[in-house]
């Protein structure tokens, strides 16, 4: 009989745990606001200022980038997008096109930047156990074939 309930109760908890992951929201929804003194730019300089929206919806991700550049000019991009490793369409960026997203866990995405169908950088997404720090990790080259090497720190609004 104590074997019998201890089956049921695992299998409750097992169960219960299940049903919580497959609705649980995506830690990165929300909106998040670049900290440019805890972020790292090399070869620099950094934005003046960036702010990252996510929300999610039956297409998908959708991502909106907007903020001051470092020479001062607008910045504006936008995708939606699936973690399925496809390459989905990213509008404004200068330096690549595209983007691939494969989740790694709950909390982290690696993703590929494309432009013309060739991969132009890489970036690691993770949001912190909290979920109040969203910190980005890109390696590329840029479009004038310049290597950057940047960790981008994002605070959750």
């Amino acid at each position: 009989m104590k074997t019998l309930l201890k089956t049921i109760l695992v299998g409750a908890v097992l169960a219960s745990g299940v049903a919580w992951a497959a609705g649980a929201v995506d830690p990165v929804v929300g909106t998040w606001t670049l900290n440019v003194e805890k972020s790292k730019f090399s070869p620099g300089p950094a934005p003046k200022s960036q702010t990252r929206t996510y929300s999610a919806g039956a297409d998908g991700v959708s991502l909106s980038v907007s903020g001051v550049g470092a020479d001062g000019t607008a910045i504006s991009q936008e995708s939606t997008f699936k973690y399925d490793g496809r390459a989905y369409v990213m509008r404004g960026a200068a330096d690549y096109d595209a983007i691939s997203l494969k989740q790694v866990d709950g909390n982290t995405v690696k993703s590929t930047m494309l432009k013309a169908g060739k991969p132009v950088g890489t970036t690691t997404r993770t949001v912190s156990a909290h979920g109040k720090v969203l910190t980005l990790s890109t390696k590329g080259t840029d479009a004038n074939g310049k290597p950057y090497d940047n960790v981008a720190v994002y605070d959750k609004q």
